[in-house]
């Protein structure tokens, strides 16, 4: 009888140690999200946040932040294809280069992140569709004529993921007019103003969500 009650014991003892120990459901996409923004690749790495969805933050810090190079906080807010009403709830995901102007990895990156490198962050808008991330300025390509870039991905709810136009800075030599005063900016403008205050680069961007979006509904 003592036997049977010590393994009884045993195995109460490694459910709750199970429990305690799994791992969130992973993010994935849902099959009945209605198609928008054409043709995304690498889209998909939005579902591979460490953090679960109904788990993320509405700002985020990138691993760039604690290495050399110019700090950056940008702020923003995303708004709903109306323009005028926060969207909350919506995930935000950029990744970028580093100083060197390269995607760098740690080499053992899997699915998107051997293509992204791991300078990268999520964030989700809080209810006042607020969003943050800081990281440090990141470098053009290298031997290139390619403007500094930051890449965003939006995923809302009942929506596929898509792209909206990336961040890029006013202050870039590189930054062609063309860019600079596109007239149809996916998402809103992208182009950001810097300002230098307490020792960090600081900018501004809104999102609207849909605007100039392909097959936006």
């Amino acid at each position: 009888m003592r036997f049977f009650l010590f393994l009884f014991l045993i195995a109460m003892q490694l459910t709750a140690c199970s429990q305690k120990t799994a791992r969130p459901a992973a993010n994935k996409s849902d099959n009945k999200d209605i198609k928008v923004g054409g043709s995304c690749e690498g889209c998909e790495a939005i579902y591979e946040s460490p953090i679960p969805f109904a788990q993320l933050d509405y700002v985020d810090t990138l691993p760039s932040f604690y290495m050399p190079g110019p700090k950056l906080d940008i702020t923003g807010t995303i708004y709903k294809s109306d323009g005028k009403t926060p969207a909350a709830g919506v995930i935000l995901y950029v990744y970028h280069t580093d100083q060197q102007g390269i995607y760098p990895k740690k080499a053992d990156e899997k699915g998107w992140a051997q293509r992204h490198g791991y300078l990268r962050g999520w964030v989700k808008t809080n209810a006042q569709g607020q969003y943050r991330f800081l990281t440090t300025v990141p470098a053009s390509y290298p031997n290139s004529t390619n403007q500094k870039h930051i890449h965003p991905t939006i995923k809302e709810p009942g929506k596929s993921e898509y792209w909206i136009d990336e961040y890029v800075f006013s202050d870039d030599p590189l930054l062609p007019e063309a860019e600079r005063n596109r007239p149809n900016p996916v998402g809103g403008k992208g182009v950001l103003t810097t300002v230098m205050k307490d020792g960090m680069l600081r900018a501004s961007r809104d999102i609207i969500l849909g605007l100039d979006v392909r097959d936006y509904r």
